[in-house]
């Protein structure tokens, strides 16, 4: 009885195709777009800048907590995330003069004269089990509380929102840098740390 010759299947094509297959789900598949926040960090100190030591006032900042059940505490109050871009904005601007509140400092600015501007900062300090969505949820609402008193100023004094300034113009990116000078950004955030439960 004769054995049978096995056949062999070609192997030489496996790899393109299998190359060929590599290179259509990388094409067809799609990622998963991280949600983040887009910052803009300080420059680098000069190298002959003096360090200063700049005491900050404690009615000037407004401290803002948050555990890691993703509860909000601003200035040692339980705050539901709904009030917090209200709180920020009475903050910032101190409507009333209200000593508890941030002082001001008389800064000529283009465009406007000599005018106050608050000396506030935020502080923002979140626990190490804050999720990443509540941490996104209070920055949101934050900036939001800044860019509403941006747009409110800019159509008061411009008839134009911040926002829809055009920042290419050379006399609207004048008027936006006048506006940022006004209502700085200042928010402040400490490395995560175990606050409580």
């Amino acid at each position: 009885m004769a054995k049978r010759a096995i056949p062999e299947i070609n192997a030489g094509s496996m790899a393109d195709i299998a190359f060929l297959l590599l290179i259509f789900f990388l094409v067809a598949t799609t990622m998963d777009v991280d949600s983040g926040l887009s910052r803009k960090l300080p420059p680098m100190p000069e190298s002959d800048q003096q360090e200063t030591n700049s005491e900050i006032n404690e009615r000037n900042v407004l401290i803002v907590l948050v555990n890691k059940d993703d509860q909000l505490m601003v200035e040692g109050e339980v705050m539901d995330i709904k009030d917090l871009r209200e709180k920020t904005k009475e903050f910032i601007t101190n409507p009333n003069n209200d000593e508890d509140l941030p002082e001001f400092v008389e800064k000529e600015i283009p465009l406007f004269g000599i005018v106050p501007v608050s000396k506030q900062v935020i502080s923002l300090q979140n626990d190490k089990g804050t999720t990443y969505g509540m941490y996104l949820r209070v920055q949101n609402e934050l900036i939001a509380a800044y860019n509403e008193l941006r747009n409110e100023l800019s159509l008061q004094k411009f008839g134009k929102k911040y926002d829809d300034l055009d920042l290419d113009n050379p006399v609207e990116l004048e008027k936006a840098d006048a506006i940022k000078d006004i209502y700085p950004q200042s928010i402040s955030e400490a490395e995560p740390k175990q606050i409580g439960g």
